[in-house]
């Protein structure tokens, strides 16, 4: 993992809804380098935003889920004046998503909305874009430049600049794009540096992963400014996720991304879940709630072991709050290592479950008593962490694994004749 870029920091809402900060490591307006912020998570309403009611739930649903940004379409004046309604009731930073008709970034920061994202593509008279950057001055708003591959428009005036950027790309696979992507932004951003304008950040998104890693691993070595990560037009969740994640994972691990947003044709909770879960994953943001890890499909289980893990991600989302680890396998094979591993692990056979709490075996329960024994388990450890009486991550005593044949937990005898190993786990003694 690579340390992350430096940028300037951006800081997106108000004393109300919170601060979100995003990038950092370049010096501030004071002249002293700000800390790198953690990489934020972002999505987007699915509603229709004059339906005042209807997108504060949205709003409230997706922050719960973890959104640390929300961003709203305002296609049309009534979205811009439901605003006005909707920003009081929210408690997250909101930002207005306009294309086409710059009076609606006007009418947005007028509303008080935190943020502003323009489309190069689509909003391209400098006397328009000059006005937006003056408001979101006044109100000290950032500004998002976002150019998709589907909205970028070449012009004859830059076709020397692309010639250019071309050549630099000659043996690039997406070397055309990319030269139309560069310029796009130079020109747009030339606009903002005139106006001494630079509360900005950066986006570049394609449908096509690999474009999206060389698009952001180029502007990341052009631009200071924080680079909003995504994949545009990625799909429906089962295939979107692939796409998303192989673009922005490898981005991440090298230092590249200051915020993101996972994008899919589906429930926008997906994206807040999936994109935060991305983040747990790389060790980029601090887990909140279980880190659950389970087998996978294999002829050695004797539980039904898929039901089972989907009852307890279910349960343990809605009634634990400590980042505990929690395994639970399919059979002996794997059962005892990931035990050992976990703070709270169930692994089973012949139609049972044994139940470890961080290396001590607590229970032994047949597969109907499985999940309510975990769930108390999981919970009484809960209870210990929050009261300081255990430690996240310890392991103390022996796992002895169990003999599949009979009844689970009589591998004694095996145990006894040499057959099973016994695995010992950081022993205090």
């Amino acid at each position: 993992m690579q340390s992350r870029r430096p940028t300037r920091q951006v800081i997106v809402g108000d004393d109300r809804v919170g601060r979100v900060a995003i990038g950092g490591g370049l010096p501030g307006a004071d002249g002293r380098p700000t800390t790198p912020a953690p990489v934020s998570v972002q999505t987007m309403t699915a509603g229709y935003t004059h339906d005042i009611d209807a997108c504060v739930r949205e709003i409230h649903k997706l922050a719960a889920a973890g959104a640390d940004i929300v961003r709203v379409a305002v296609p049309e004046k009534k979205d811009t004046e439901a605003l006005r309604h909707i920003l009081p009731q929210v408690r997250v930073p909101i930002v207005a998503d306009v294309h086409f008709h710059f009076q609606r970034a006007l009418e947005a920061v007028e509303a008080g909305v935190h943020k502003i994202r323009l489309n190069p593509g689509n909003i391209q008279d400098k006397a328009q874009v000059v006005e937006v950057i003056r408001a979101c001055k006044a109100k000290g708003l950032p500004i998002r430049v976002g150019v998709n591959e589907g909205s970028i428009i070449e012009r004859k005036d830059k076709q020397k600049r692309m010639r250019e950027l071309g050549t630099v790309f000659s043996e690039h696979k997406h070397g055309a794009m990319l030269a139309i992507m560069i310029a796009k932004l130079e020109e747009y951003l030339d606009i903002f540096y005139e106006e001494d304008f630079r509360d900005i950040t950066i986006s570049a998104k394609s449908m096509d992963a690999s474009l999206v890693v060389d698009a952001y691993t180029e502007i990341s070595r052009r631009f200071e400014h924080p680079l909003h990560l995504g994949v545009t037009h990625a799909g429906p969740r089962e295939t979107g996720a692939i796409r998303s994640i192989a673009a922005l994972s490898g981005l991440l691990v090298n230092g590249v991304g200051d915020t993101l947003r996972i994008s899919y044709a589906s429930d926008p909770v997906y994206e807040v879940e999936d994109g935060l879960e991305l983040l747990y994953a790389l060790g980029l943001r601090p887990r909140k709630g279980v880190d659950l890890i389970a087998c996978p499909t294999c002829g050695r289980i004797q539980v039904d072991l898929f039901t089972l893990v989907q009852e307890v991600r279910k349960k343990l989302a809605a009634e634990v709050a400590v980042p505990m680890k929690v395994a639970v396998m399919g059979c002996i094979v794997n059962g005892p290592g990931e035990a050992e591993g976990a703070d709270v692990a169930v692994f089973a056979g012949d139609r049972r479950g044994i139940i470890y709490v961080q290396g001590e075996r607590v229970a032994n329960v047949p597969e109907d008593q499985i999940l309510a024994k975990l769930l108390e388990e999981c919970l009484a450890f809960q209870a210990r962490v929050l009261a300081g009486e255990a430690k996240l991550g310890e392991k103390k005593v022996e796992i002895i694994p169990p003999d599949p044949v009979g009844e689970l937990g009589s591998g004694w005898e095996k145990v006894a004749a040499g057959q099973v190993q016994q695995v010992t786990i950081g022993r205090t003694d």
